[in-house]
């Protein structure tokens, strides 16, 4: 008979614990730079490429009632779907690739809820001033000055994400037509929708989600760590040379890399990470295992000889700055997004200290645990080969794809006899020009070694550029000419080019046919 274990339902207050709101400090550095630089290169290409124009037309347009993708000087149908598939295999490897070389570039410096994230909280400080006046901006009771800071950047940040959805709604519409109609009532119901609702989206994910977005909805932070290894580099604390941590004056002690204090050993160090994990001062969630595992098991140990410090003086801005409010130095953690916002403001204290700089850098666990660094392993170089293969031979498809495309459709009728006797097909040819130019193209036709005449209304057949036409074409052979099926070839050449494309199908006739006299 099993055993009754006693069980107590406590009653701790809420189901729900809302998030706490992060009010990320402004910092200036290289890596805000690199930011901002792609800040700016990203969403100048979304907003300005819809309303570029070449040869006549949109540079960049998915016309989809159209079935056609205009990408600059590019035209790709529905039968260059294979490119599509390339594209995307060369994503995913070009993910695996920086990840394995860098940690999260994508995350920090291209994904678009960091890109229109990073804008969004541009507006704020406008409207709100730098973090210490908003939060207490927040905190504040109502007021005029309160409603006008909070309605201006309310405001500013509906009127960028209309514009957003319209510039999104406008790569599938054009645009220059789309806008004009927006403003005079005329605009379908299906723009209006996904305007309002890519709109809706990116005030949702970037206004109010924000971080929640990478840290709970993002599945990239998940098994980002599938991808690392011990010779990625990644944003790391360097804890044998910062702790034990605290504060001194300045001057007052020379950094550890000057004196005979000199780095500690990783255990140590990783010591008096968890003890000031467990004091929590900066309120920062804990999510690494190297301090979840031994919470309950470290007593941080207090220090009485400043000679003891490391360099970190405790001052919290690496965590201030962070758009997902983490410590970097409890060790690599999933909400990190490598935006390199700790490393900026950690040199800058670094260099008020007169200290090297580099306590919070990018490294790899090797480097930091002081063995051998291997950038240029076996899957990096792998991933590098199979990206450039993939590469050329997309770049060699695209522009050796074929100009025209030709498809024959046999009739629903194996033959027909005619008055005279003669056997008859009939056929429907799909001719699909992809390319700018138009074609005058002649067609011809061989039936094995058999002569065959074809019947067609117009030769030769003008095919306009970027167009799809059918036509209708008969071919018949002298009677007795056929028994069962032979191989049959259209030939379609143009007069003004080297354009030539072949096209086989299937010619039949009775099958009792007698091979008697055909002309050669």
């Amino acid at each position: 008979m099993g055993q009754k274990i006693p069980s107590e339902v406590i009653d701790d207050g809420a189901m729900y614990v809302s998030e706490r709101k992060v009010y990320p400090r402004e910092v200036d550095g290289l890596f805000q730079k690199l930011r901002h630089s792609a800040v700016y290169i990203l969403l100048g290409l979304y907003y300005i490429m819809p309303w570029l124009q070449i040869d006549g037309r949109q540079a960049v347009l998915f016309d989809l009632p159209a079935r056609k993708f205009y990408i600059l000087w590019l035209t790709f149908w529905p039968q260059d779907f294979f490119f599509l598939a390339l594209l995307l295999i060369m994503a995913a490897l070009s993910l695996f690739f920086f990840t394995a070389v860098a940690g999260r570039l994508w995350c920090g410096y291209a994904c678009p809820q960091t890109v229109w994230t990073e804008v969004f909280m541009w507006m704020e400080r406008w409207t709100e001033g730098n973090r210490s006046q908003r939060m207490k901006l927040d905190a504040s009771p109502n007021s005029f000055d309160k409603f006008r800071r909070k309605g201006s950047k309310y405001v500013l940040w509906v009127l960028f994400s209309l514009w957003t959805g319209l510039t999104f709604v406008g790569f599938f519409t054009p645009i220059r037509e789309l806008a004009p109609a927006l403003l005079a009532g005329t605009a379908s119901g299906w723009a209006i929708f996904w305007l309002l609702f890519y709109s809706f989206a990116t005030y949702g994910n970037a206004g109010i989600l924000r971080e929640q977005v990478c840290k709970y909805m993002c599945p990239y932070a998940r098994f980002q760590s599938a991808m690392f290894d011990r010779n990625t580099l990644i944003i790391s604390y360097d804890a044998r040379r910062g702790e034990p941590r605290g504060p001194r004056k300045k001057g007052a002690l020379a950094s550890v890399l000057e004196r005979a204090r000199g780095l500690i050993d990783e255990q140590r160090a990783q010591h008096f990470v968890i003890g000031h994990a467990k004091e929590n001062k900066t309120d920062a969630k804990i999510s690494t295992g190297l301090v979840v595992d031994n919470f309950d098991k470290t007593v941080l140990e207090k220090i009485t000889d400043n000679e003891q410090l490391g360099d970190c003086i405790d001052c919290t801005i690496c965590v201030q700055v962070c758009p997902t409010g983490i410590d970097i130095r409890n060790g690599l953690q999933y909400e990190c997004i490598a935006c390199g916002a700790c490393i900026d403001a950690c040199d800058e204290v670094m260099d008020k200290l007169g200290y090297p700089k580099g306590l919070v850098r990018y490294t790899t666990h090797n480097a930091l645990v002081g063995h051998k660094v291997n950038l240029f392993r076996p899957r990096i170089i792998i991933y590098a080969l199979l990206l450039l293969a993939l590469l050329a031979g997309t770049i060699y498809g695209i522009a050796h794809r074929e100009p025209l495309l030709v498809d024959v459709m046999r009739d629903k009728q194996l033959y027909r006899l005619a008055a005279d006797g003669s056997i008859e097909n009939t056929y429907t040819l799909r001719l699909i020009n992809k390319t700018g130019t138009n074609y005058d193209v002649d067609l011809h036709v061989e039936v094995g070694d058999i002569d065959a005449e074809l019947i067609i209304d117009d030769l030769p057949i003008h095919l306009a550029a970027e167009n799809v036409m059918t036509v209708p074409v008969t071919v018949r052979t002298t009677a007795n000419c056929i028994r069962g099926m032979k191989e049959i070839e259209f030939t379609l050449t143009d007069k003004k080019s080297d354009l030539k494309v072949e096209e086989e199908s299937r010619f039949f006739g009775p099958s009792d046919a007698t091979g008697g006299d055909c002309d050669d």
